[in-house]
């Protein structure tokens, strides 16, 4: 390469550093669109409180099975979920409960305390849960962002966003391109026996709730293998809530 050349390549290359990133990699610039997607900020920044209902399959101990769920959150800490699968008549029933610093898993007739790891554990799956559904708890300066990789969810071109949340633990949500709506979650995850995964879960089906864009289909991979469809055949934004919907279970 000559002089000048060598001059030209490095004039360039010193002004594609010093230009400012493109909107397009702009994670807040990515956020902002998702939130616009799903029905703006005003309408989600009220969703603190809703209820579900959902059945589909999941993995458990090998073996395949129907379940059915339903539950209710309230903002990133509080969480009452009750589910019941039937895995070659085997039938399980369970129920989880978070309040804040506090926890508890009820299984087999037996409620335990959730504690330590096990608590921090459950915090994370809530969240990993209910921040792609709205996407306004990533505005607050807790969460970290830094614009992931694109890719490819089915024959979507999709843009990701890396968060660092609170924790100090990473996941990341990928975008379509297109439309700004969520349709991956990527994150490490442990399951109720310690053992830890690469979870990654597509988000589809979406549906409109009183202005409110919700996915309404998931399905989730463990380590690339299946582990779970859910379909969501019911969701509610609540405005009142009883007040013993997270103590603890009898």
């Amino acid at each position: 390469m000559d002089k000048l050349a060598l001059t030209g390549f490095v004039a360039a290359l010193a002004l594609t550093l010093s230009q400012p990133a493109r909107a397009a990699d702009d994670p807040k610039a990515i956020v902002d669109k998702g939130i616009k997607a799903l029905g703006g900020e005003e309408k989600l920044s009220k969703v603190k409180t809703y209820s579900w209902k959902s059945k589909g399959k999941i993995k458990f101990m090998e073996n395949e099975g129907e379940f059915t769920s339903e539950g209710t959150v309230q903002g990133l800490d509080h969480l009452n979920t009750k589910f019941s699968g039937d895995f070659g008549g085997m039938k399980i029933e369970a129920v989880a409960v978070l309040a804040g610093d506090k926890g508890w898993r009820s299984f087999g007739g037996m409620t335990v305390d959730l504690e330590g790891d096990t608590l921090a554990n459950e915090k994370r799956s809530l969240y990993l849960q209910v921040i792609p559904a709205t996407l306004v708890p990533l505005k607050d300066k807790s969460y970290k962002l830094v614009a992931d990789k694109e890719d490819k969810v089915g024959d979507k071109t999709v843009v990701g966003v890396k968060v660092t949340g609170p924790d100090g633990k990473d996941f990341s949500i990928f975008f379509d391109k297109e439309s700004g709506l969520p349709v991956k979650v990527v994150a490490k995850v442990l399951d109720f026996m310690g053992n830890e995964f690469n979870q990654e879960t597509v988000l589809d089906g979406y549906k409109d709730f009183d202005g409110i864009k919700k996915a309404t289909k998931t399905e989730t991979k463990r380590d690339g293998e299946k582990f779970l469809d859910a379909e969501i055949s019911e969701f509610k934004v609540l405005d009142k809530l009883d007040p013993k919907t997270f103590a603890k279970p009898e």
